[in-house]
């Protein structure tokens, strides 16, 4: 998918366009996509690093791990992207995106962390958490 897609935050203060690598999406059902969401996970579009932000100056960053960090809108806290700390990569929120029903919902990772409580009826390629890091490490290790 080379079209580039506007979306932003809900008060407006944050707006961004981006390219997504493909019209597919998919959910992260990690502990701390299920809290940063106050959802059933994170449902998240990979845009590489084609996003381009307006006012970046009202983005907050939380560093939720070693690798990677949550953004978010200072003044009215949407969740916006989950990001690499290196800028290697962008993930940004299905939701955030202003036509967000272009996208095929087509994988869970974190299926191993997801609770009881919730299923998606949607048929998804699903990966456990070992299985989400053994897939990561190979597509950077080209030699793998």
């Amino acid at each position: 998918m080379a079209e580039r897609l506007s979306g932003g935050c809900i008060c407006g203060a944050v707006r961004f366009t981006a390219s997504p690598a493909s019209d597919e999406m998919g959910v992260c059902h990690c502990s701390l996509c299920r809290r940063w969401s106050g959802g059933a996970g994170f449902l998240g579009v990979d845009c590489g690093t084609a996003v381009e932000v307006e006012n970046a100056d009202m983005l907050g960053v939380y560093k939720s791990s070693d690798y990677g960090e949550r953004v978010f809108c200072k003044t009215c806290g949407s969740t916006l992207f989950w990001r690499m700390q290196d800028g290697s990569d962008i993930v940004v929120s299905a939701q955030a995106f202003d036509t967000p029903g272009v996208f095929r919902f087509t994988s869970e990772i974190f299926v191993d962390e997801k609770p009881d409580n919730y299923a998606f009826a949607n048929d998804t390629k699903k990966m456990t958490s070992a299985e989400f890091f053994a897939a990561y490490a190979a597509q950077q290790d080209p030699s793998a």
